[in-house]
């Protein structure tokens, strides 16, 4: 839990930053900050990938995991979630006055964006089974500078958007605690090296920019390298 107490601190901080002195921080530093904090994570995402104990483990688990997402359209799902809330909250702020409706579309828009994404879920799954935080921290930093951002804009309701984080990413957090007890570190490293190649495709798609990839797709990969690890070990095969 400790990453998002530190997620939820980080917005409300950008927050409230954007709402005083948002405006006077330049774009161009905005965009910089971000740029290397994705160099920052595509590098760390390299450094999970090599806990792994057997390279054809995660690549198993990528492959046959991003067949299972292509085929259960998990990354059209979480698009589809946060356009549909959006659209039906959108039509109940109308009715609203002004100062209302940019209220409830800085809450809405900031809440859906810091929390409708693979890094929100990978990142407090290893919190809840690890207790590492590093993910989130580096989410934390990214979600600051944008809550920066959106305050300025869309004023204070992005700062509420910083409970729905606490709830949902704590929620995810608590349950990977309760499911993951009975792993040991073989599972742990497999998991860990997994997410690190997921990490790598979220720097690479959504930080930098470089190359579009379907990372949504990539997640269920996480639960078959559990799969593969505990098949492994229950008959017996030498994969280490």
């Amino acid at each position: 839990m400790i990453g998002t107490i530190l997620n939820f601190a980080a917005i409300l901080l950008g927050g409230l930053i954007g709402l005083l002195a948002g405006s006077r921080i330049p774009l161009k530093v905005r965009q910089t900050l971000t740029a290397g904090l994705g160099l920052f994570t595509l590098a760390y995402g390299v450094h999970l990938f090599t806990q792994t104990q057997n390279m054809l483990v995660p690549l198993s688990s990528i492959v046959l995991g991003t067949i299972s997402g292509e085929a259960l359209k998990i990354e059209e799902l979480l698009n589809s979630l946060g356009e549909r809330i959006q659209h039906k909250v959108e039509r109940r702020a109308q009715a609203e006055s002004p100062d209302a409706q940019r209220f409830i579309n800085g809450f809405v828009t900031a809440s859906l964006l810091f929390c409708i994404g693979p890094m929100a879920i990978l990142g407090s799954i290893q919190d809840g089974l690890v207790g590492d935080f590093q993910m989130l921290a580096i989410k934390s930093l990214l979600d600051g500078i944008t809550a920066m951002a959106f305050a300025s804009t869309f004023g204070a309701g992005v700062l509420f958007s910083a409970l729905t984080v606490l709830v949902y990413q704590g929620a995810i957090a608590l349950l990977a605690g309760v499911v993951g007890r009975g792993f040991d570190q073989s599972v742990i490293h497999e998991m860990t090296s997994v997410g690190g190649v997921i990490l790598a495709g979220i720097a690479i798609s959504n930080l930098l920019e470089i190359k579009k990839i379907r990372t949504g797709s990539l997640l269920p990969a996480l639960f078959v390298a559990v799969l593969v690890v505990l098949l492994l070990n229950r008959f017996g095969i030498a994969w280490s």
